[in-house]
C-alpha cells in the first residue's frame, strides 16, 4: 500500500481570492513504512503572501522570486502523486488549493490523480472528540518532538503528520488511561485509541510442552478430563 502525507504553504487563507501555493512536502510511505522517497518544491507564486501568512511560514516574495512556477513543477507532482493514497491533516484546504492551481491549467482536479484521501483532523476529532487537534497537540499527545519547528514548512509538517498519523493508527501500545479530564457527571472521560497493526506471537515449543505439563496434572486432580481439555460447545 502506497501513501502520500501532504501538505502545503500558501500565501493567504482563500483560494478563490487568488492565494496560491508557495510550497509543497510530501511523505512517501510503503506499508506504513517510511521510504525516503520525498517530494519538495519551493514555488514562486507571482504574488505576495498576505501578513498573517508571512508571520507562520515565513518564506518571502524575494526569496520565492527565483523559484519555479506550478506550471514548471505540476507533471513532476502529478507523477509522484498518481494512484497513491493521501493523507492531509485538514484536507479541504490543501486540495482546495491544489484544485485552483490545477484548473489554472486546464488539468483534471486533485482526486482524480489519486486513490482515496485520508483527513487526519477528521479522525483525530472522531478519536479525541473535545480536545485540541492542531498537528502541533496531536504531536504533544503522541509524544512527537516539535520542538525544531518554529516556522511552519511543507516538508516538515509532512513529515510529524506521518508520525503522528504512524502513532494515531498503530493501536494501544499502553495499558494507562488518559484520566485527565472529567464528564459533567463524574465519571472518567477514557481516550478512545485506534486498533491496528496487532502482533500475534505464537508459543514456543518450550512453552506448548510446559502448557501440556500443567494440563496433565490438572487431569490427575480431577482423575479424568479437565476443563481446559474439554473443546467448547455449541450454542443450540
Amino acid at each position: 500500500m502506497r501513501q502520500i502525507v501532504l501538505d502545503t504553504e500558501t500565501t493567504g487563507l482563500n483560494a478563490r481570492s487568488g492565494d496560491r501555493i508557495i510550497e509543497i512536502g510530501c511523505v512517501e510511505m510503503i506499508n506504513r513504512q517510511l521510504t525516503g522517497n520525498n517530494f519538495h518544491h519551493y514555488i514562486n507564486p507571482e504574488r505576495d503572501s498576505e501578513e498573517g501568512a508571512l508571520a507562520v511560514h515565513g518564506l518571502t516574495t524575494e526569496f520565492l522570486s527565483d523559484k519555479p512556477k506550478f506550471a514548471e513543477i505540476v507533471d513532476e507532482f502529478c507523477e509522484y502523486i498518481s494512484g497513491a493514497d493521501v493523507i492531509i491533516h485538514n484536507a479541504p484546504f490543501d486540495i482546495g488549493f491544489l484544485d485552483a492551481e490545477l484548473q489554472r491549467l486546464n488539468m483534471p482536479v486533485f482526486k482524480d490523480h489519486i486513490g482515496e484521501v485520508l483527513d487526519t483532523l477528521v479522525q483525530a476529532k472522531e478519536m479525541h472528540p473535545g480536545k485540541r487537534n492542531s498537528l502541533d497537540s496531536l504531536c504533544d499527545r503522541y509524544g512527537i518532538s516539535n520542538a525544531h519547528r518554529t516556522l511552519h514548512g511543507a516538508l516538515l509538517d509532512a513529515e510529524l503528520l506521518a508520525e503522528v498519523y504512524l502513532a494515531m493508527t498503530r493501536g494501544q501500545n499502553s495499558l494507562s488511561m488518559d484520566l485527565g479530564e472529567e464528564e459533567a457527571g463524574g465519571g472518567v472521560a477514557l481516550e478512545m485509541v485506534a486498533i491496528a497493526d496487532i502482533l500475534v506471537h505464537c508459543a514456543s515449543e518450550e512453552e506448548l510442552a510446559a502448557h501440556e505439563a500443567l494440563l496433565d496434572g490438572l487431569d490427575k486432580q480431577v482423575k479424568g478430563t479437565s476443563l481446559w481439555r474439554t473443546a467448547p460447545q455449541e450454542a443450540a
